[in-house]
């Protein structure tokens, strides 16, 4: 197994981790959590590197990179509206348009094409991280001046969620005609 897959694994891993951190009655948990996040969302950068810059793209990468991304984001999402600091519609949003979007890779796939993230996609996923490491962190250091970052960050994850799915729907609507 080469590195950037067990960097994709260890973000795997790291997905459990996070949870029972969180979840659980531990002294500055969410700090913890936000951090075991970070680290788990930062491999997903340099899996990616690492794959490209030693060409080791496998199939294996190729199928467990973006399981491990929906899975971390999810996971943290979930937890968050149990916590009660997200409501509930938002996370239907967003795991909606990943499974809509997972479903047209499946159809394209299956004809032989290949449907490529797009910048749209990659801010989306960027975004998502930031508002979820924002509301972990209880808005901080935000809430020393009460500037709404982690709301204004949700919301922004939410409108590129939106915008990045439909942005693929139209861009390959050709899979969907056939």
């Amino acid at each position: 197994m080469n590195l950037a897959n067990k960097l994709t694994l260890a973000r795997i891993i790291l997905v459990p981790i996070f949870m029972i951190v969180l979840l659980n009655k531990i002294p500055y948990g969410m700090y913890i959590a936000a951090i075991i996040f970070t680290i788990a969302a930062i491999t997903d950068t340099l899996d990616g590197y690492v794959a490209r810059s030693r060409n080791q793209i496998t199939k294996f990468g190729k199928f467990m990179d973006p399981l491990a991304d929906k899975l971390l984001v999810t996971a943290a999402l979930v937890c968050l509206v149990e916590m009660g600091k997200l409501p509930a519609w938002i996370v239907v949003v967003i795991i909606s348009r990943e499974y809509t979007i997972s479903i047209l890779r499946a159809i394209a796939a299956s004809e032989g094409i290949v449907i490529a993230a797009s910048g749209w996609g990659k801010l989306k996923t960027i975004t998502q991280i930031i508002a979820i490491i924002s509301i972990l962190l209880n808005n901080y250091p935000f809430s020393l001046i009460n500037f709404p970052f982690s709301t204004i960050m949700l919301w922004v994850a939410v409108i590129l969620t939106i915008v990045s799915g439909v942005d693929y729907l139209y861009l390959n609507r050709k899979v969907l005609k056939r």
